[in-house]
């Protein structure tokens, strides 16, 4: 990439240097784009503006939550937030959560967090409308190499969720999460399905019943 500053394509990876990634990342400071660096690459994604990404967004995020609160499992969840190894990857999944005794491990008012100090997050979930093959292909391998235990791809167009456990620089599909041992992936497929048809907060209620049903 011989001119960092001129106007970058979206959606695509891009040949670049460390330092051209970061000059575009002080160029794009008033923007809301999504950055990534993996393997000498740069990809800008625009920020989501579709009705079903943001809506499943949100359903992933309380479904997840609700799991971990009525299970007692320690959790911090963060939205679209920026995780580094220096000079080496850089992220923005859509959503990441850190797991018991990690969840306190991120300290208030970090701002990029750090992956050379701090650990990666347990679970990494990418909202794909426009971007599955890559969430699946790229993007998986980066999360791969981070170190990240868990990865979900949620295909918004199929209302389906694709998940890994990653260990060792590879990855496996599972049925049910590792990170958060007795949520079945269906039941969240099924929370979204729902949530087609009727409003989140019934969604929610739907849930709640069966995240008990899971200890009677």
């Amino acid at each position: 990439m011989s001119e960092p500053q001129t106007q970058l394509p979206t959606d695509v990876w891009i040949p670049a240097s460390w330092q051209e990634y970061l000059q575009v990342l002080t160029q794009l400071q008033t923007d809301k784009a999504k950055s990534y660096y993996y393997k000498g690459h740069i990809r800008l994604e625009m920020p989501p503006v579709s009705f079903d990404h943001g809506h499943d967004h949100v359903v992933i995020i309380f479904a997840v939550s609700l799991f971990a609160t009525l299970k007692g499992i320690l959790a911090t969840g963060l939205d679209t937030t920026t995780f580094r190894k220096t000079k080496v990857q850089d992220c923005q999944p859509d959503v990441a959560y850190y797991l018991r005794e990690y969840a306190q491990t991120i300290p208030t008012n970090t701002g990029i967090v750090n992956l050379d100090r701090y650990p990666a997050p347990d679970l990494v979930i990418e909202i794909a409308k426009t971007s599955l093959l890559d969430d699946l292909g790229t993007k998986r391998s980066l999360y791969e190499e981070l170190g990240v235990t868990e990865y979900w791809v949620v295909d918004v167009q199929n209302v389906q969720i694709i998940a890994y456990t990653m260990a060792d620089q590879g990855s496996k599909r599972i049925q049910e999460s590792q990170v958060l041992p007795g949520l079945v992936i269906a039941i969240v497929e099924a929370a979204l399905r729902r949530s087609r048809e009727t409003s989140q907060s019934e969604v929610g209620t739907w849930l709640f019943s069966q995240f008990q049903q899971k200890d009677s």
